[in-house]
């Protein structure tokens, strides 16, 4: 007959492999698609530049998506541009989307070194940006992301 101690042992060696089979089961989920759909001035503040950063989140999942907060970083032509957070709550409902808007800073130093980079930029011509983040929902469900693609800007007007 086995001894108390191995009863105890062996019950909390049943608990813990039930746990982890449980935990596992809890990242069963497609993910989250989230792509950059614009950029919109605001009001900033000395040398620093606002913008609104929309982002749409697609949820491909049987499950809506609760979400309390959002973070993210803004990089283009390969450097650091803009950062932002939001606390906003929301959800994403299943099978459907939601747009995001994230407030994002780029300071004087950003834009100088954008500018700098961007010497040889010629009108009409695609800047390549990358997007990283994360959609915060509680201890299990943050969901990070990236984006990446072409800012294309438009080329000016011809004279007449």
């Amino acid at each position: 007959m086995p001894s108390n101690t191995a009863l105890l042992i062996r019950a909390l060696l049943y608990s813990l492999l039930l746990s982890l089979a449980a935990c596992s089961s809890l990242g069963q989920r497609d993910p989250l698609r989230i792509d950059l759909v614009g950029l919109e001035p605001l009001a900033g503040e000395g040398l620093e530049m606002r913008f609104a950063v929309k982002l749409r989140v697609l949820n491909p999942n049987d499950a809506a998506i609760d979400y309390n907060g959002v973070a993210l970083d803004l990089e283009v032509n390969g450097q650091p541009l803009a950062s932002g957070v939001s606390d906003q709550r929301g959800q994403v409902p299943r099978f459907g989307e939601a747009l995001i808007s994230v407030p994002v800073s780029i300071s004087a130093f950003s834009a100088v070194r954008q500018a700098w980079g961007a010497a040889g930029y010629t009108p009409g011509q695609g800047l390549p940006y990358q997007l990283h983040g994360k959609l915060a929902g509680g201890l299990f469900s943050t969901s990070r992301f990236t984006d990446s693609g072409t800012l294309n800007w438009p080329e000016p007007a011809s004279a007449p």
